[in-house]
C-alpha cells in the first residue's frame, strides 16, 4: 500500500512539473513573439562580412535628409535607453527595422538595426549601414567602422571586437567610400550622414569610441599601425594602452602624440565631435598585411577589447 501511494504521488509531482514547465514555456514564447525577441542563431562577423560584399557590389549611396537623420539616430538612442518599443516605431519612420541576433560562437545576444529596403539582389538600399547593439550588458563603447570594403577587414576587426567585450555598440557605414563619386560617401569627413548622426548620439550619451581604417602596406611601410586621440587628447590614455599592448604583441606603432605619423585623424569628424562632448576618441590605422591574416586579426582584437574593456 506504501509503494503505491508513493508510486501515485511521484506520478503526481511529475505530472505538475511537467504542467509547469510547458506553461513557463509558452509563456516565454508568448513574451518573445510579443516584443519581436525570438533571437535568430547567426555567426557575427560573417554576418557582416555579407553585407560588406553587397557594399562592395552595389556602391550605392543616397544622402539621406535632415528628418532621416533625426529618425534614426532617435531610434538608436532609444535602443541605447532599453525603450525598444519606441525605438521600433521611430525607426518604421525610415524604414528601418530591430532583429535579435544571437551569436553562435559567443553564445551572446544582440540587436541589429538594419534598412528594411535591403533586399536580397540588393535593390531599394540606401547605403546608410547598420547599428550592432549588446543585449547582454549595457552598452558602455562604440566601434566605429566607417570605410567597410574600402579599408577590407576593417568590418571584420569591428565585428570580433563586439562579438569579444560585451557592452559594445557596433556602427557599420553603408557605402563604399566613393559610392556616388570621389569620397562622396566618406563618413569619417562628412557631418551629413547616418553614420555621424548615430555617432554624435552616442557620444552625447557619453559613449567613448574606437574608429578602425586601414592603409596599403607601401603607403607607410615602417609601421603596422597608426595610433591617435583624433583631433583631441580626450582618448589619449586609452591611445596609449592600445600602442602599448600592440607593441606587445609585435606590431611596430606609430604614436601619433609623440612621432610624426600619416593619417593621423585629426580632422576626422566623429573624433572633432567627440572631443566637443569631452568623450574618448581612439583613430587607429592598420596594414593590409595585419588586416588580412586571421592570426594578426586576432591579435588586434585582443588588444581593442583590452582597450574598450577599460571604459566598460
Amino acid at each position: 500500500m506504501r509503494v503505491r501511494v508513493v508510486i501515485a504521488a511521484a506520478v503526481a509531482l511529475a505530472a505538475a512539473l511537467t504542467v509547469m514547465i510547458l506553461t513557463t514555456g509558452e509563456s516565454r514564447d508568448a513574451d518573445s513573439a510579443r516584443n519581436g525577441s525570438a533571437a535568430t542563431t547567426v555567426d557575427l562577423p560573417e554576418r557582416v562580412r555579407e553585407f560588406a560584399a553587397g557594399i562592395a557590389e552595389r556602391r550605392v549611396h543616397r544622402d539621406p535628409t535632415r528628418a532621416e537623420r533625426g529618425a534614426l539616430a532617435d531610434g538608436v538612442g532609444l535602443l541605447l535607453a532599453g525603450e525598444r518599443e519606441r525605438a521600433e516605431q521611430r525607426l518604421r519612420e525610415v524604414d528601418y527595422a530591430v532583429s535579435e541576433l544571437k551569436d553562435r560562437e559567443s553564445g551572446r545576444s544582440c540587436l541589429e538595426v538594419a534598412d528594411a529596403r535591403e533586399e536580397a539582389d540588393g535593390s531599394g538600399t540606401r547605403g546608410w549601414g547598420r547599428v550592432y547593439l549588446d543585449l547582454d550588458r549595457a552598452p558602455a563603447w562604440t566601434v566605429q567602422v566607417p570605410h567597410p570594403v574600402a579599408d577590407l577587414d576593417t568590418e571584420l576587426l569591428g565585428a570580433q571586437v563586439l562579438r569579444g567585450t560585451p557592452g559594445g555598440v557596433l556602427i557599420l557605414a553603408g557605402a563604399h567610400r566613393d559610392a556616388g563619386g570621389p569620397d562622396a560617401a566618406d563618413v569619417a569627413h562628412r557631418t551629413d550622414t547616418v553614420f555621424h548622426r548615430i555617432v554624435r548620439e552616442t557620444v552625447r550619451r557619453g559613449l567613448p569610441g574606437v574608429q578602425l581604417h586601414g592603409f596599403a602596406d607601401d603607403s607607410v611601410p615602417e609601421f603596422d599601425a597608426l595610433v591617435s586621440s583624433g583631433s583631441g587628447d580626450h582618448g589619449e590614455k586609452a591611445a596609449k594602452s592600445l600602442v602599448a599592448d600592440l607593441s606587445r604583441q609585435g606590431f611596430a606603432v606609430c604614436r601619433a602624440w609623440s612621432q610624426k605619423c600619416r593619417l593621423e585623424g585629426r580632422t576626422n569628424e566623429q573624433g572633432i565631435v567627440a572631443e566637443r562632448y569631452e568623450v574618448p576618441f581612439v583613430h587607429v590605422e592598420f596594414n593590409r598585411d595585419s588586416r588580412r591574416d586571421p592570426a594578426l586579426r586576432s591579435r588586434i582584437v585582443s588588444a581593442l577589447g583590452g582597450v574598450v574593456q577599460q571604459w566598460r
